[in-house]
């Protein structure tokens, strides 16, 4: 057939070549953007069909899965456009024109600015109530023996799930997960039960054999020197360290539901954990009299009720999850048999317990360090402070990004690779920065809010401090975590592994000097600032091996984003810091949690107001796009 006499179908664009009728093939249409050249900035190439991909029909008979969500079909949404404006550099008018793609959106898989949005809101309350139980904890028992005791004790369940398969379910698994869906005709339903069945042997085992084992744990990790009490620290494990199965439930089908595109469930379910925890501190609380450590005894009422009430909240957090991953069609059977790609995926799990296991005796320098200068439990919640805007926001960008980013690692589509790192990186900067400079400004000011209460408000200038000499490290983390994910999506856990071994190189040894300071202060202080500057050495070191293996990284790009938004950052936490001294000078001699909550939110305020003029005048194009998201929202509101 003569296609030049092709009669037109609705939607074709005269001079393009549909690959099949619209009622075989649906289309999505896609904005293509040409480089600056002859015809000028922002010459615009004509809107082209572009077939959708199409998911392979599920095979007929009993058992036949119902269709997954995102599969159809769907109207588009863009993400709101920004025009190039006179006198925009080559980078940022490239960044414009990154915002301007149309991305196709269903209701089972949501655009990245859309599930970062929602993922980041539901991760603001769980780290919000994450963070109030453990000041909770420190109002009721203090920030000595017993909290560091019970820090050393929760943290036991965390550090063995990593080392069995929580570095897997979080890094590698995802990226395989989508590569199954790809390929296999059932979506990967088989492939994802042998691996469900697999891991609940590996989880029960060492389930069991770490509460056999708690003593040697403790040890392991926490010092019996000064303020630390490890008999009371095994008592505790005891009734945590069944956590471990059930933080593995979690992950696993968290896995699950990130690689279908579904995020709320996993991201609200830590927040189920949290309140499980705050109503378990409420009836601590009413208990007469306070828990026993001489003797330790494993009846105590206080010691138990912590101790089951910890654990019952990482069961809710699992079962949660639950009703979510039937509704993707997926069943738990018992499916044993191999799969020749388990043999792929033990070579990369391999790996990762070789990463946890190195990123393990980091962590076990510095919690002897610590617990050995009665500063571990402190240390702990300037960490856990540090992790919150990463946490609400760089994660949730992450996490959003790593399907897809598997996705273009599967199709051997390095661009796109390149593209959702640069993305993701530009975005952690313009977000997390400004959060950092305010964080170093206010360190104490914030401190005193949120801990100024109590036994704790002793060491709030302490924490206060360590928080605003370490803050630098928030952005470092982030982009750390980002090059790692890039890694895993190529099916690479080798080169993270050594990243890992060269990070711990540096604060092992670090952290044993650190220990032996003098004062509980100057340990904590040191602790702080050695983890932030080891993501400053891991975010470099990724740097190169991801150049070397990818090419050029529109590092040009990053910079100058980098570049504008420390400027403007600088500036406003100045401002912060100034308005901090005013409050400070207008209320003199009156220095308390109030105080401090007057200093935290006028500062804060006006310092994060500062430095997004400053970011909009220097016209960082990566802020528009997330400001027109929210004006969106409030509109439709």
């Amino acid at each position: 057939m003569n296609r030049d006499r092709e009669p037109a179908r609705p939607g074709h664009v005269p001079g393009t070549r549909p690959t099949a009728p619209p009622s075989e093939q649906p289309t999505r249409p896609l904005q293509r953007r040409q480089a600056p050249g002859p015809q000028g900035p922002g010459h615009s190439a004509p809107t082209q069909q572009v077939p959708a991909p199409q998911r392979p029909a599920p095979p007929d008979g009993a058992g036949q899965r119902p269709p997954q969500r995102g599969w159809h079909a769907a109207p588009t949404e863009p993400i709101p456009a920004v025009v190039p404006e006179p006198g925009m550099d080559q980078a940022a008018e490239q960044a414009v024109e990154q915002t301007q793609v149309i991305r196709p959106v269903s209701p089972g898989k949501p655009s990245l600015l859309r599930a970062s949005g929602s993922m980041a809101i539901a991760t603001l309350i769980s780290r919000i109530t994450g963070f109030l139980w453990k000041v909770m904890l420190a109002w009721m028992v203090g920030t000595g023996v017993v909290n560091d005791s019970f820090t050393v004790a929760n943290n036991l369940p965390n550090s063995v799930f990593e080392f069995l398969i929580g570095g897997i379910l979080t890094s590698v698994i995802v990226p395989v997960l989508v590569r199954a869906a790809k390929s296999d005709d059932d979506g990967g339903e088989a492939y994802v039960q042998r691996l469900l069945s697999l891991s609940v042997v590996v989880l029960g085992v060492g389930t069991v054999l770490s509460v056999i084992g708690a003593s040697w744990l403790v040890w392991a990790y926490a010092s019996g020197e000064d303020k630390g009490n490890p008999e009371l620290a095994t008592a505790f494990a005891y009734f945590l360290l069944p956590q471990i199965f059930f933080y593995g439930v979690s992950a696993l089908v968290s896995a699950i539901l990130q690689s279908k595109e579904i995020f709320s469930p996993p991201a609200w379910a830590p927040v189920v954990n949290n309140l499980v925890v705050i109503a378990t501190i409420g009836v601590y609380a009413m208990l007469p009299g306070e828990i026993v450590i001489d003797p330790v005894r494993m009846t105590d009422a206080h010691l138990m009720t912590l101790g089951i009430g910890v654990t019952l909240g990482v069961v809710a957090q699992a079962l949660i999850q639950l009703p979510a991953l039937r509704h993707t069609g997926i069943r738990f059977r018992w499916r044993w048999g191999w799969d020749s790609r388990l043999t792929e995926f033990g070579g990369l799990a391999l790996w990762m317990i070789a990463y946890v296991g190195i990123s393990q005796l980091g962590l076990m320098a510095m919690s002897r360090a610590g617990t050995s200068a009665g500063a571990w439990a402190m240390y702990n919640i300037v960490w856990m402070l540090l992790q919150l805007p990463y946490g609400v926001i760089g994660f949730s960008v992450m996490t959003a990004i790593l399907p897809r980013m598997s996705g273009a690692a599967a199709d051997g589509d390095h661009k796109r690779v390149i593209d959702d790192l640069s993305l993701g990186n530009r975005l952690s900067a313009v977000t997390l920065l400004p959060v950092s400079a305010v964080m170093t400004a206010l360190g104490t000011p914030i401190t005193l809010a949120l801990l100024g209460f109590g036994e704790s408000a002793t060491d709030v200038g302490k924490i206060g401090l360590a928080l605003t000499l370490s803050a630098f490290g928030v952005l470092p983390y982030a982009v750390t975590m980002m090059q790692m994910r890039v890694f895993y999506a190529m099916k690479d856990a080798r080169t993270p592994t050594l990243i890992m071994v060269l990070m711990t190189v540096f604060k092992v040894p670090l952290s044993l000097v650190a220990g032996n300071l003098e004062t509980p202060l100057q340990v904590l202080c040191a602790l702080s600032i050695i983890n932030s500057v080891s993501f400053v050495l891991g975010w470099l070191i990724g740097e190169v091996w991801l150049r070397s293996r990818l090419g050029p990284l529109r590092s040009r790009r990053f910079m100058v984003t980098l570049g504008k938004t420390l400027l403007a950052s600088a500036g406003g936490g100045l401002l912060a810091w100034l308005v901090a001294l005013g409050v400070d000078a207008v209320m003199p001699g009156a220095a308390g949690p109030g105080t401090g909550w007057m200093q935290a939110v006028a500062g804060s305020a006006i310092g994060l107001v500062a430095i997004f003029g400053l970011m909009s005048l220097l016209r960082v194009s990566e802020l528009q796009p997330a400001i027109g998201r929210l004006t969106g929202l409030l509109r439709r509101r």
